[in-house]
């Protein structure tokens, strides 16, 4: 194991924590040392590496907004709803320490379903909308773990 590999490891451990805590760019981070890493190596493994692990991170990357996307569209939650979430998640961010994001997404969510549907429906759409992100992260995380795998597998052989 080369000092790269064993940075281009912490960086993409880095970055998987990144999907979960919102401060980091994770599938970008990941992506981003698999590049350094095949740059370094410069041989034909090294970016076939790159190539089936950006594959892997562009397809979680569209399948991350279109499956928990159509559940809401079923579940009737509008993108407006989400956008409102998302705007008080950022608020939330600056507000509240780490945890202030999660705090200001279910609060903008609840607060629009609120407007929009009243008191007594605006907490089953809130928990739709909250397993949509839920997923929406799993299918992420799913997609940078597959392509680390990739990645050790193409270090081990390099």
């Amino acid at each position: 194991m080369t000092p790269t590999d064993f940075f281009v490891g912490l960086a993409i451990a880095v970055g998987i924590v990144g999907i979960v805590v919102p401060v980091l760019p994770g599938s970008l981070l990941v992506l981003a040392a698999i590049l350094v890493w095949a740059l370094e190596t410069g041989s034909a493994s090294g970016w076939t590496v790159f190539a089936v692990a950006t594959t892997l991170l562009a397809a979680g990357a569209v399948v991350k907004y279109a499956v928990p996307g159509r559940r809401l569209k079923t579940a009737g939650v509008p993108n407006r709803t989400l956008w409102f979430g998302a705007a008080l998640g950022v608020v939330g961010f600056f507000v509240i320490p780490v945890v202030g994001l999660f705090v200001g997404f279910l609060a903008g969510v609840y607060l629009a379903e609120h407007q929009r549907l009243g008191a007594s429906l605006a907490w089953p759409s809130t928990k739709h909308a909250l397993r949509a992100v839920g997923l929406s992260l799993l299918i992420e995380m799913a997609a940078a773990l597959l392509a680390a795998l990739v990645w050790f597998v193409g270090a081990l052989a390099v």
